[in-house]
């Protein structure tokens, strides 16, 4: 029997309703559709980690696009790839405003005409392992560059893809009608399945941090314990006899970092922020050693790191040569009563903390919640070189490492808390996405991005 032109006008109302809202769960092909503007490409990479305009579909054959698409997908990378015309309009800044109109933390690659580069979140991977890994496929074709970036880059790249991409991209076309009645029967169930999972994902995280964070939480309590006592035995009054202004603001420095130290664990929230405790102890340190010099009559010390051993020692007096158990030979800055212990073959007085196994191990043979205590005293430049070749070193390098505590060495507070995967809108460090020197391959002729291509 055939249907009324009223049933069929309400069966169309209703495929059409369904339509429209599978079009925002459905996986698109790579190269199915033309861009007209960044927001056309950054919609597509939320549905699907690689994109091809059809002005550039030349370049990567649809068949190429979905295996590299499926690829990244497997690997569960927030990976995103944009083929895209050398004509794409708005190339000034289009990392930038790509990754601001997708929202979604995570490494941008763009092969723009034949030039290629890409960009990252901190909290991803850092923009000099961005760089480098790009500069190593310039000047090949596009199938061989994207795959070639993709796979050095996957294993480097930290968090997870976005819930949004859903399933493999090769299983996108095709849909008769009647099945996408029966699927848009579960858009809905779908959508809160993937929400559960972000959750899910997220709060598995934030578990891990708190544990962290409790663990970490012991050494700098005992940290900031044993500043205070130096504060006590100092003896120092501001109106005692030949006290200057000079040795008061000397006083007053150390007192604030102090009340600081204390202030900035309490309020801390991940094993990140401990840098700031540390930080301001170790300011505070090097404000005691100037007061002692000012009252002693002593030239005033240079700034230096903390010693190595244990930064409770206080500020380093010179540089020694160390070896760590199955390492490399390095200088480390070291206190005066470690120095001489080196020098007579004897083993510096170590900084010991608890492990998960439960036995007490020198910090840098430690478990990875404290690379964020470490950094506070030593900072992002000197750390690598210090740790290099130890377990708390190898473990800071890691990918994982980066996920859970920031990227970089002591710099543990990229990202704004975003990780790979999150949807954080326009809140990213634009300087991921801008400037840099990209050699002969980069774009704009002189290899300067300027903030785009």
């Amino acid at each position: 029997m055939r249907p009324t032109r009223q049933a069929a006008s309400r069966l169309t109302l209703i495929l059409s309703g369904l339509l429209l809202a599978l079009g925002a769960t459905l996986t698109a092909a790579p190269g199915a559709q033309a861009a007209t503007d960044v927001q056309a490409v950054a919609d597509a990479l939320k549905k699907n980690p690689v994109y091809v305009d059809d002005a550039a579909s030349a370049q990567l054959s649809a068949a190429d696009a979905n295996a590299l698409a499926d690829k990244i997908k497997k690997a569960d990378k927030p990976v995103f790839v944009a083929v895209l015309p050398a004509s794409f309009p708005g190339r000034d800044d289009l990392f930038q405003d790509l990754r601001t109109a997708t929202g979604v933390t995570g490494l941008y690659a763009v092969r723009l005409g034949d030039r290629f580069d890409a960009r990252a979140d901190a909290s991803v991977l850092s923009r000099n392992a961005a760089s480098n890994l790009s500069s190593l496929v310039q000047g090949e074709d596009a199938k061989s560059q994207l795959n070639d970036f993709v796979d050095q880059a996957l294993p480097q790249t930290s968090g997870s893809a976005p819930a949004s991409w859903g399933g493999s991209a090769g299983d996108d076309g095709g849909a008769p009608v009647g099945a996408l009645i029966g699927l848009g029967a579960v858009v809905v169930a779908g959508g809160a399945g993937a929400y559960a999972i972000a959750r899910s994902k997220r709060r598995k995280r934030e578990d891990e941090q708190r544990a962290a964070l409790e663990k970490l939480r012991v050494v700098v309590d005992e940290d900031i314990t044993a500043f205070g006592e130096e504060l006590d035995r100092l003896d120092f009054h501001p109106a005692e006899a030949g006290a200057d202004d000079a040795m008061r603001a000397d006083y007053e420095r150390s007192l604030d970092a102090y009340e600081k130290a204390k202030s900035f664990m309490a309020a801390a929230e991940r094993p990140e922020q401990v840098r700031a405790v540390t930080q301001a102890l170790e300011d505070g340190r090097f404000s005691l050693a100037l007061l002692a010099a000012r009252r002693e009559g002593r030239p005033l010390p240079e700034r230096r790191a903390p010693c190595f051993f244990d930064p409770r020692h206080g500020p380093s007096v010179k540089d020694a040569e160390w070896t760590p158990a199955e390492g490399a030979p390095r200088e480390v800055p070291v206190c005066a009563a470690d120095a001489v212990r080196l020098a007579d073959g004897a083993d510096p007085m170590a900084r010991t903390v608890v492990t998960d196994s439960g036995e007490r191990r020198p910090y840098w043979e430690a478990g990875p919640a404290y690379g964020p205590w470490a950094g506070g005293y030593f900072g992002g430049g000197l750390l690598p070189g210090l740790l290099v070749g130890t377990m708390l070193g190898t473990m800071m390098a890691s990918p994982a490492y980066a996920a859970g505590y920031g990227s970089g060495y002591g710099d543990f507070g990229a990202g704004g808390g975003y990780e790979g995967g999150d949807v954080s809108g326009a809140d990213f460090s634009s300087g991921d996405f801008g400037g840099g020197d990209f050699g002969g391959g980069g774009f704009g002729g002189g290899g300067d991005f300027g903030g785009g291509f």
